[in-house]
């Protein structure tokens, strides 16, 4: 078997079918379920539909670029490989570890949001209880094999998609006169404000929250290490992800818009503690299903075990590539009898249970500093993504070679890439914008928002300074497919 098609340990055990599902899994959580309600509260159905229309179109431009790249050279290590060979290895350096550290404390952020979910059903029972019984399951299944996580997460974002349609299908039936309830008609897409409430500066707020509820979507570049036949698999689900977005995304929006008025006090208050009031249980309700709230209860823990099980298996993934090419102790290379990196998913496990621990103590300041620096990361791990991609395809033109060669082409290059990458930053520079709009400047809500970029820069400066690199001339680029 050629080099380029089979890691040396890593196993390819992830099917088509994992892949697509990986793709969708990591779109689909609590930024739906949750957190609709507050985006069409704050900026209206239209605004709503808007904003998630253009964040959708950027991330599909970012998966594009990603999926020509792993469909090229499939490895674990992703844009942290393609960084190294691609930019510098300084810009690899720092992706790989801020990446890690990303869904490492995601799996104690989703330990915490699964404990809040416990308490519907059992209020008594201490919340320490859950997170380490969560803790034990997600490390069971990473620890099995890559296909046993390739099967939970199928499950997983299986029931997410069911209840998805099913939602779909319940409000259409609601907006055409066919439920319980008369139809509401156009009444609240024309109420007050609507479509669009707040103008550009509410969008602008919806921008962020899209943003993070579509982070996930580069998952398929780390699973691709692990794809079966990474060439066609990587381009389905590439492409399964904006067709997917635009169904569940958008048409959850259209139906939340046509049945609940934008001025409702439920779709402000929505929580994960809170979710006898989710946008998709009250239109459930409203469809006849009394036991809507449990229903969602079930659904939204099955969510975040779903991120918590990717955050796993993610950070696992990139640990053991940063050891391979030098950037992580080599200790994270040993690998179980079924292929699994053993000690790279300790080292997470044992990040991931210390950062929850944080939320315990006192009122959980630290986790929130924490998890604050998780989110920024994931859009600067967008903006390395469209970097990696502009400096690849110039790389492969630079040193003549035939773009029709390229397993998968990603279209509208050079404009794709650099329209992500401009979203990318002003999502990223809009993090927390009103800090600096009022009479004085909020410095702790500023600094709490941004943290996660000063701390990028400083593990890419303390990379540059101790091994002083350089970016890598066009001509210099190592494009050949085989792993490093």
């Amino acid at each position: 078997m050629k080099e380029e098609e089979q890691q040396q340990g890593l196993r390819r055990s992830l099917k088509a079918r994992h892949m697509n599902m990986i793709a969708i899994g990591g779109a689909i959580g609590t930024g739906l379920f949750v957190a609709g309600g507050e985006t069409v509260s704050s900026a209206g159905p239209g605004g709503a539909l808007l904003a998630y229309s253009l964040i959708g179109i950027m991330v599909y431009f970012l998966m594009t670029s990603l999926g020509e790249m792993a469909a090229y050279l499939p490895v674990s290590g992703s844009f942290e490989t393609y960084a190294n060979r691609y930019v510098d290895k300084s810009l690899g350096f720092a992706l790989g570890w801020n990446y890690w550290f990303n869904w490492a404390i995601t799996v104690a952020a989703e330990l915490v949001a699964g404990s809040l979910i416990m308490k519907y059903w059992f209020p008594d029972v201490p919340a320490a209880v859950w997170s380490g019984m969560f803790l034990v399951i997600l490390f069971i299944l990473n620890y099995l094999s890559t296909r046993s996580y390739g099967e939970s997460e199928f499950i997983f974002a299986g029931i997410k998609v069911l209840t998805v349609l099913i939602f779909l299908f319940a409000g259409t039936c609601l907006i055409l006169g066919f439920g319980p309830e008369p139809s509401p008609g156009f009444t609240n897409w024309t109420l007050g404000d609507a479509p669009f409430v707040g103008g550009f500066t509410a969008m602008l707020g919806i921008f962020m929250v899209a943003g993070f509820s579509f982070q996930g979507t580069e998952m398929i570049g780390i699973a691709a290490g692990e794809s079966e036949d990474p060439e066609k698999n990587i381009p389905r689900a590439v492409h399964s992800i904006f067709w997917r977005i635009l169904l569940f995304y958008l048409g959850s929006f259209i139906i939340i818009g046509f049945l609940i008025p934008y001025t409702d006090p439920n779709l402000l208050n929505t929580s994960i503690e809170n979710i006898s009031i989710s946008p998709f249980t009250l239109v459930f309700q409203r469809f006849g299903l009394a036991a809507a709230a449990s229903l969602m209860n079930a659904v939204i823990l099955t969510a975040v075990l779903s991120a918590g099980n990717s955050g796993l298996y993610v950070s696992t993934r990139m640990l053991y590539a940063m050891a391979e090419t030098g950037q992580a102790p080599k200790c994270f290379l040993k690998l179980n009898k079924r292929g699994v990196p053993i000690h790279a998913l300790l080292a997470t496990v044992v990040f991931g249970f210390a950062a929850f621990l944080t939320s315990l103590i006192g009122e959980g300041k630290a986790y929130d500093w924490l998890v604050n620096i998780s989110g920024m990361v994931g859009f600067i791990t967008w903006i390395g993504i469209a970097i990696c991609h502009f400096r690849f395809r110039r790389a492969y033109i630079a040193q003549g070679k035939d773009l029709n060669d390229l397993p998968y082409k990603a279209t509208f290059f050079p404009f794709g890439p650099l329209l992500a990458l401009i979203m990318c930053i002003i999502v990223t520079a809009g993090q927390n914008y009103s800090a600096f709009t009022g009479t004085e400047i909020d410095w702790y809500g500023a600094s709490v928002a941004y943290i996660g970029i000063p701390i990028f820069f400083a593990v890419y400066l303390y990379h540059k300074y101790k091994h002083h690199t350089h970016i890598i001339p066009l001509k210099e680029v190592d494009l050949s497919r085989c792993k490093k």
